[in-house]
């Protein structure tokens, strides 16, 4: 049996659908190779893409073959080492296998894994697959502002840009195939006279010019059939079909008070830059509120929200209130569905903790779909953790999470915003 691999690359997208039907196929182990791969990268190499292995073991296909066929009896020959019971130790490395480890050995046999390369895209699509903000539904499903365009079909105007050229050609043909059959049927049938009466007759006789008469008017009757018409015209026909359109806000609270050192604060930003890329990538339509807070609370753009260098005290209420009212400001006209997440290391004014809670449980949880604590220390929880413990139990669209450093953001970010079946 021959077999043809080809190792060349892939130019001008020639090859995209055996592509994604190679991605369906092999889901699973590749899903394993990217969360091996977010294991054991740093959060600045997200956007980046991967090599997956995956063993030859795995690609092996079943195949059909001729049998030899009738009733055979073969005789092995015997072994020096072996007998019957031993067990038979792998082959040490090297002796095959593609891992390229070990040293080399007279012995054993393998194929080298195939590796598979992920673009930047198939990667992050992979991560995020399982991924998407809680709970999220069409509160105004009825409230349509966008459109994409289908194909449906044919029809008889249109613009000459949509012309379809095959289906034109063969209505038009069908068209003189109908018009000229009565006229083929009658010139078949006064050709086949005046080849007969020209057996019996000169070309001169008086019947015999008037058979050569009809005959020439029913080919000009057939050859005045025009080519095409414009009723053979056919037109590509499309229709723009309602799109619904969910519209969503995301409140991104971060603590850059005094009591947030560096460490902290470059969690806390990095946390938030995996939820700002997880939700431009997820949803079209969704606006982010970027809140940052000491003493002092303030509605920042992206940029001031990840690099300013402000700092200050801890009052995490300031925070709270500024959601509050741009929340009823702006976003309670019952159209779209409304998220928080706040990053603090939970070193609260001590005073302010309880009035935190209130906050939170009165005027922010009623009118939002799901909001996600995350507190970042090392050590115990610390106040306003306690005070918002309270809050567990009695609302369910509450939930907290400990981080403690670099290595539980993917953990905890895929557990506050992982997929729940409705």
């Amino acid at each position: 049996m021959v077999r043809i691999v080809d190792r060349r690359l892939d130019s001008k997208n020639k090859s995209a659908v055996n592509r994604q039907r190679f991605m369906r196929r092999f889901k699973n182990q590749i899903r394993r190779a990217v969360s091996d791969a977010i294991a054991g990268r740093s959060i600045k190499d997200l956007d980046n893409g991967e090599s997956v292995s995956i063993p030859a073991k795995d690609l092996a296909e079943p195949q059909f073959h001729h049998g030899r066929g009738g009733i055979w009896e073969t005789i092995y020959t015997g072994n020096d080492q072996f007998s019957s019971g031993d067990q038979i130790n792998r082959p040490q490395g090297g002796g095959g296998g593609g891992t390229g480890k070990g040293k080399a050995s007279n012995e054993g046999e393998g194929e080298d894994d195939f590796v598979f390369n992920l673009s930047r895209e198939e990667f992050l699509d992979v991560f995020f697959d399982d991924l998407a903000l809680p709970n999220l539904v069409k509160t105004q499903l009825a409230r349509i502002h966008e459109y994409k365009i289908q194909r449906a079909g044919f029809t008889n105007d249109g613009t000459p840009a949509n012309i379809n050229v095959v289906r034109s050609m063969r209505g038009a043909l069908g068209r003189r195939l109908a018009l000229a059959s009565p006229y083929a049927g009658k010139l078949r049938e006064l050709q086949k006279q005046l080849d007969e009466l020209l057996e019996t007759r000169p070309d001169d006789d008086p019947d015999v010019e008037k058979l050569r008469h009809d005959i020439a008017v029913l080919r000009a009757k057939i050859e005045a059939i025009p080519f095409i018409d414009t009723f053979d015209l056919r037109y590509n026909n499309r229709v723009r079909i309602p799109k619904p359109t969910t519209q969503a806000v995301m409140f991104c609270i971060m603590d850059v008070s005094g009591s947030m050192d560096e460490e902290k604060k470059s969690t806390a930003k990095r946390f938030f830059m995996l939820l700002y890329l997880f939700l431009t990538r997820t949803y079209e339509h969704i606006e982010v509120v970027f809140i940052r807070h000491h003493t002092v609370a303030k509605e920042v753009n992206e940029e001031d929200f990840f690099h300013s260098r402000e700092s200050g005290g801890t009052v995490v209420s300031s925070a709270l209130e500024l959601m509050r009212d741009i929340l009823h400001e702006r976003y309670l006209n019952g159209a779209w569905n409304v998220y928080g997440a706040q990053a603090s290391d939970g070193d609260n004014w001590e005073n302010d903790s309880p009035h935190c809670r209130e906050l939170l449980a009165e005027t922010i949880l009623p009118f939002v779909q799901y909001f996600a604590y995350i507190e970042i220390t090392p050590g115990e929880p610390q106040n306003l953790w306690r005070e918002y413990e309270k809050l567990t139990g009695a609302k369910s669209n509450f939930a907290m999470q400990h981080i403690e450093g670099l290595p539980d953001i993917y953990p905890v970010f895929r557990e506050l915003f992982k997929k729940k079946l409705a």
